[in-house]
């Protein structure tokens, strides 16, 4: 019988996002503002992964994200999931999934969009090509591909 073998520590209570690309972990980390998180938190990196090769995975205790939250987490991380942990069992499984309309949470890359001049809220509809995601502005319709994605925080 193959021995198996934890190496990262379980939560009373909080989230944990599996199956986040290694390379995605960081800027997952930085979307959600954790680094400044007081609560304990656990990353691991290069797991192995069947569907991925390698993975990361971040645990954060005490820590329910909302929607904007989960929406940051879809844009760097699609195929993400997160589990709900609650006295140490898990209580949901949630795939993060991109939303048709993402209002407020990425910034514009045209610089003379009205966005990045007044008090409005971005707002983008979101589709998929074979590179990642790309996000239109409906107010100038300026195309933002993943590789020049700003999330605003």
């Amino acid at each position: 019988m193959e021995k198996k073998e934890f190496k990262v520590t379980a939560i009373r209570n909080g989230t944990v996002i599996d199956h986040v690309p290694s390379k995605q972990l960081f800027k997952v980390i930085e979307i959600l503002g954790l680094a400044h998180y007081a609560n304990q938190l656990t990353f691991g990196m290069n797991l192995e992964s069947k569907k991925l090769g390698t993975k990361a995975i971040i645990k954060i205790a005490d820590c329910f994200f909302e929607d904007d939250d989960i929406n940051r987490i879809a844009l760097i991380a699609p195929q993400a999931k997160l589990n709900i942990i609650r006295d140490y069992k898990v209580i949901e499984k949630r795939r993060v999934s991109i939303p048709e309309t993402i209002i407020g949470i990425a910034k514009c890359v045209n610089p003379q969009c009205v966005t990045n001049h007044q008090p409005i809220p971005t707002r983008f509809a979101t589709h998929m090509n074979e590179h990642g995601i790309l996000l239109t502005c409906r107010y100038c319709e300026k195309i933002t591909d993943s590789r020049a994605l700003k999330i605003i925080r």
